[in-house]
C-alpha cells in the first residue's frame, strides 16, 4: 500500500479538529512513507492534507480539472500535479493512481468521490480499499443509511462489511495493509 487517495472538503468546517484530522492525515501518511494522492486544491482540508504532508517530507500528487487551474485554486508546491480535462478524469486518474481511499470530513463531492471508488470496488473495476475517517462521528447517519440499503436488499453485507471506519488514520492505514476484496458483485455466486 504505497500511494493513498484523500477525499476532503474544500472548506475547512466549523470544528477544528476537522483541521487537526486533516494535518494528522498527511503528516500520517507522510510520516509512513506513502504518496498522498488527493484533488490538488490548495483550500479547505484538501490544502491542510497536502500542507502538512509536505511539511513533513512526504510526496504529494495532486489531480486537478482546468476549470479549477483557471480559477486559481491548484496548490502550488506540489510533488507532481496532474490537469485533467473534468471530475469524470480527476477521479479516473486518482482511482489509477492510489492503492486504497479515505473520505474525511466534506460535503457532496468528498460523498460522491468515495461513493464511486466504493462502487468500483463493487463491480470489479478494482479491488481497492475504501474507508471513512470517522471523526466525531461525522459519518454516523451516513453509516445507518448504508446499513439500511444493507438490510433491504440493495447492498450486500460483503461490502458493506468491506467499508472500513474509524476515527485514527493509523487504525485505518493498518487495516488497508490486511485488506481483503470481496468477490465482486457479479461474481460466480450471483449469476448463478
Amino acid at each position: 500500500m504505497n500511494s493513498i487517495a484523500i477525499f476532503c472538503g474544500s472548506a475547512l468546517g466549523t470544528d477544528q479538529q476537522f483541521a487537526d484530522l486533516a494535518k494528522l492525515t498527511g503528516e500520517t501518511i507522510a510520516q509512513q512513507g506513502k504518496t498522498l494522492v488527493y484533488g490538488g486544491g490548495r483550500l479547505g482540508l484538501m490544502g491542510l492534507v497536502a500542507d502538512s504532508a509536505l511539511a513533513k517530507g512526504g510526496q504529494v500528487i495532486g489531480v486537478i480539472p482546468q476549470n479549477l487551474v483557471d480559477a486559481e485554486l491548484a496548490h502550488p508546491h506540489l510533488t507532481e500535479l496532474y490537469t485533467v480535462k473534468d471530475m469524470h478524469e480527476r477521479k479516473t486518474k486518482m482511482s489509477e493512481l492510489a492503492d486504497g481511499f479515505i473520505a474525511l470530513p466534506g460535503g457532496p463531492g468528498t460523498w460522491e468521490e468515495i461513493f464511486e471508488q466504493w462502487t468500483w470496488a463493487q463491480l470489479g473495476i478494482h479491488l481497492k480499499p475504501c474507508a471513512f475517517l470517522n471523526v466525531d462521528g461525522f459519518y454516523n447517519e451516513l453509516f445507518k443509511f448504508i446499513q439500511l440499503s444493507t438490510d433491504k436488499g440493495f447492498t450486500k453485507s460483503r461490502f458493506t462489511n468491506a467499508l472500513i471506519q474509524s476515527d485514527s488514520i493509523e487504525v485505518i492505514l493498518q487495516q488497508f495493509e490486511h485488506f481483503v476484496a470481496p468477490e465482486p458483485k457479479w461474481g460466480a455466486q450471483e449469476r448463478q
